[in-house]
């Protein structure tokens, strides 16, 4: 899995404090241009592991992060849709396993050849650190395990 940092992304910085002052997370923004026109695709979160996002939460978000984008990319007409990133989100960045520390995810690790399953306890620009067996915490018995992104064939957030 590939790791490309989330503020390397066009617009992103810029687009995640507005977002994070309205309370939420940024997790993804896509912006594709093609024939004059624009389509803006944008993933929130809640700050809290699990938190919930509704309809109300990406409506509340949709209007002033289309305004910051109008601004920041000269565009004034393009169509945005503001969503969350879903119970059980497919990781297609590693940069995203930070977003998410506290939540399970679940991943194929290439030279084991077989799924592994835990919580996210931390990750860094080359690793991804996971509790197994442990709940939300390092206490009880649990595993520790350090995962290169390089093993890391696929991986999903599961439901919390």
């Amino acid at each position: 899995m590939e790791y490309e940092p989330l503020e390397d992304m066009p617009f992103f910085s810029e687009s995640r404090r507005l977002v994070n002052g309205l309370g939420y997370e940024l997790i993804g923004l896509h912006i594709v241009r093609s024939r004059g026109s624009a389509r803006v695709n944008a993933v929130i979160a809640g700050k809290e592991a699990g938190g919930a996002i509704g309809t109300e939460d990406c409506a509340r978000v949709h209007r002033p992060l289309q305004e910051r984008l109008q601004a920041l990319t000269g565009m004034e007409d393009f169509s945005m849709e503001v969503a969350s990133p879903g119970t059980e989100r497919n990781i297609k960045n590693a940069a995203e396993f930070a977003l998410f520390r506290g939540r399970e995810a679940r991943l194929w690790d290439a030279p084991k050849a077989d799924w592994v399953t835990g919580v996210i306890l931390g990750s860094t620009e080359k690793d991804l650190t996971l509790g197994i067996g442990h709940g939300n915490d390092t206490e009880g018995g649990g595993q520790t395990l350090v995962i290169p992104f390089e093993h890391i064939a696929k991986a999903k957030l599961l439901q919390p």
